[in-house]
């Protein structure tokens, strides 16, 4: 049941790019953002917060199960994946799973709690074999009761619509960072090329999950530009990823200098207010951190995490420990289709 301080998760997608909706902005300036980043902490967190009440019941966090389908031998050079065959991670390329073992999962996924389930797959841009497959996963997942999310690279508008007629919810493709640092992060596709997929992803009707990466030696400049990239898009992607890099030994980026937790904690807040009725997910990097940090990000807005004990190639906190943490904070999890 709603109250007065929060708008149900039935009304928010309805209601989110309506004109009588002043908090929902597409003319975000970089100066603008830099300001917020700027702000005393608590400040930052009380303007964060008031709109996270205002579209999102407070104490409800989306539960997202990620699960790889396809793992290494991407010729990509994204310069913190350890699925690049550009770095010697130690990470072996992989067959496609089968649909049966990948459904097993999404089944264990649902009956831990998870409303979505997410399949990732190490392409630079699915062939038409492997999309049929794919294809065959979502309608199997969404068999299950469950919502679907896929990320596997690039698009085009003939494969997003591919994906929609089969029953795809969510497609992720991040940004990283900003357009002025990306080429420090990846050479091999340009940020346009991410844009455009992002473009054929909507055009497609899918909804679009789409953020970035913390600690990859971006500026806190660059933070701001990339959330301004996102929420100056012609809607808002309903999901916003904010992950910490997770250094992978063998990865350019592997001795990169500690992420502050408290720029984590801010990138949060400045995601909400910027997208206040998009879902912002504390993605990877929450087995590196302690509960009052996590504690703090769902205050300034994070609303949904990954939940088992694997993101892609790295690990993520074991689901038991979760509900403790979730527990000793009254939040209860989200049921992804009310």
């Amino acid at each position: 049941m709603a109250t007065e301080l929060f708008r149900p998760v039935s009304q928010r997608a309805s209601e989110a790019e309506r004109p009588d909706m002043p908090d929902i902005r597409h003319d975000w300036t970089v100066d603008e953002a830099r300001a917020l980043f700027a702000l005393p902490m608590n400040d930052l967190l009380f303007r964060a917060h008031t709109l996270h009440r205002r579209y999102f019941d407070p104490n409800a966090v989306q539960l997202s199960t990620l699960l790889n389908v396809k793992t290494g031998g991407c010729p990509e050079d994204c310069g913190y994946c350890a699925q690049s065959v550009h770095f010697p991670t130690g990470l072996k390329a992989e067959k496609m799973m089968g649909i049966d073992e990948v459904l097993a999962a999404a089944k264990a996924a649902k009956d831990a709690g998870a409303g979505r389930f997410c399949m990732g797959a190490a392409w630079r841009q699915p062939n038409a074999r492997d999309l049929e497959k794919m294809c065959a996963l979502v309608e199997g997942v969404r068999g299950l009761g469950l919502e679907t999310c896929v990320t596997a690279g690039m698009l085009s508008p003939d494969q997003a619509r591919t994906l929609k007629s089969s029953g795809l919810d969510y497609y992720n493709h991040n940004l990283d960072s900003s357009e002025a640092f990306y080429n420090k992060v990846v050479t091999t596709r340009t940020y346009q090329d991410r844009l455009d997929t992002l473009a054929n992803v909507r055009e497609a009707g899918l909804k679009v999950c789409s953020g970035g990466i913390l600690g990859l030696g971006e500026s806190t400049d660059d933070r701001a530009s990339m959330l301004v990239t996102l929420a100056n898009l012609p809607e808002h992607p309903e999901s916003v990823p904010i992950n910490m890099l997770v250094k992978i030994e063998g990865t350019p980026m592997d001795d990169n200098g500690a992420l502050d937790p408290f720029d984590f904690v801010r990138t949060v807040a400045a995601a909400r207010i910027m997208m206040p009725a998009s879902f912002v997910r504390f993605a990877a990097g929450r087995l590196e951190t302690d509960v009052g940090l996590q504690a703090l990000a769902f205050f300034a807005g994070a609303n949904s995490i990954f939940y088992g004990e694997r993101l892609l190639t790295t690990p993520n906190p074991a689901d038991a420990d979760d509900r403790k943490l979730l527990d000793r904070l009254g939040i209860k999890p989200l049921d992804s289709h009310a």
